[in-house]
């Protein structure tokens, strides 16, 4: 079973608890329409989980396919910056279809970032190399396409893109660190 290397750190995006005992991971692409049909599943996690839930959220763009998903990885980290990571990132996938560099300026101006901050952050060498170290994390946890879920670091098998499997993982795993 693949194991998520390295473990989750300060430098990845989270929401919810960062002490609870379950711990999701996903491996991303802000491109990927099966990213974006899981980010309503992900959210309802968040927000029915509670204070035992954390989930990470990794960039993993697969730029052969998605020639955008690099610069909306660059946007959201630049966002992030500014302390609106997660905003930026909920905007890009709500409205994936719009997506290209004009759009995510747009959205930048939408959520009220400085613009000159975040169009120096958008081309910095930290941010980009963040992005390469998301990447090859995912390489090194045997990610081979997005989404790739990992719970409490082993590489969940049972996603079929529905939340029941998402909410059953999670209950299953709930009830081995009870015992």
């Amino acid at each position: 079973m693949s194991r998520l290397k390295p473990e989750v750190s300060a430098a990845d995006h989270h929401q919810g608890n960062v002490k609870a005992s379950i711990i999701l991971v996903e491996y991303g692409d802000l491109q990927c329409p099966y990213c974006r049909r899981a980010h309503p599943l992900i959210k309802r996690l968040v927000k029915e989980r509670g204070n035992d839930f954390q989930f990470v959220f990794r960039n993993f763009p697969l730029r052969e396919i998605h020639p955008y998903a690099n610069a909306a990885a660059l946007a959201a980290e630049a966002a992030g910056k500014q302390g609106k990571y997660w905003e930026m990132h909920d905007m890009i996938y709500e409205e994936q279809d719009k997506l290209g560099p004009d759009f995510l300026l747009l959205l930048a101006h939408r959520i009220k970032l400085d613009m000159t901050k975040f169009n120096s952050d958008s081309k910095s060498e930290e941010l980009q190399n963040k992005i390469e170290s998301d990447f090859e994390s995912g390489i090194r946890s045997g990610v081979n396409g997005t989404p790739t879920f990992y719970l409490n670091g082993f590489k969940l098998l049972t996603y079929d893109e529905t939340y029941k499997s998402l909410a059953d993982a999670i209950q299953l795993e709930s009830e081995m660190k009870a015992h």
